[in-house]
């Protein structure tokens, strides 16, 4: 028998340290190119960091954010590591409207500390934060330079006409064997990120949801081409 409902729901705010590393190598070219690379679901800043690190290059500037949430990520809490995720669907808007106050708070400071414009700034997502990232670039499109997805999802609501016009340069990287986003739906990503995106690029490559080590054979040309 269902408990009758005598309760109320009240919600309120607090203030929240979020985090993020930093790799600024000792020299920089004379036209840096700042990378914000967000994990996926249950990951951390620090294996983010490398695997960034690991595609594009040690000689990038790299702010590797950490999500927001804590999480166990085995049965004994005593010795359990530690993920970080973006955010559960029972909140969705609110993790969406925290995504998005994290990255504007980075990018409205980070840049301008480093002096680089943001038409020098990449977005680099990966699993989970590729869609939230979409929405960031659909809702702030002068923000960001350009946008890097990498075994993620495009936004349920992406075709709605809340979202402005990204002319940042996007490339979408799916995997033929990914468990989560199978090829049959991540083949339709290119056509539907172009409802609301004017440059973007598409590829398919072997694997399943992993955080594929050979990327860089497709990113750097493609950020070459970007930041020509």
């Amino acid at each position: 028998m269902a408990l009758e409902k005598n309760w109320q729901e009240h919600r309120y705010e607090v203030a929240k340290q979020c985090r993020y590393l930093l790799q600024k190598p000792a020299s920089l070219s004379a036209t840096p190119t700042l990378i914000v690379a967000l994990h996926g679901y249950g990951q951390n800043p620090e294996d983010m960091l490398r695997l960034t690190r690991l595609v594009v290059g040690k000689d990038e500037i790299i702010a590797s954010l950490a999500g927001p949430n804590e999480q166990f990520l085995e049965p004994n809490l005593a010795s359990s590591t530690v993920g970080y995720n973006w955010g559960t669907r029972n909140h969705w808007d609110e993790a969406v409207r925290l995504h998005h106050s994290m990255l504007n708070i980075v990018l409205s400071t980070l840049p301008s500390d480093l002096g680089i414009p943001s038409a020098r700034t990449l977005l680099f997502g990966y699993s989970q934060s590729v869609g939230l990232n979409y929405r960031f670039a659909g809702t702030y499109p002068n923000a960001i330079g350009a946008v890097v997805g990498i075994c993620g999802g495009v936004p349920k609501d992406w075709e709605e006409s809340k979202y402005q016009r990204v002319t940042a340069p996007i490339l979408h990287i799916s995997r033929d064997q990914d468990e989560f986003f199978p090829a049959e739906v991540a083949a339709g990503f290119k056509q539907r990120l172009e409802s609301h995106a004017t440059d973007v690029t598409f590829r398919m490559i072997e694997g399943p949801h992993r955080f594929p080590s050979k990327a860089g054979e497709i990113i750097v040309p493609w950020m070459d081409r970007v930041y020509a």
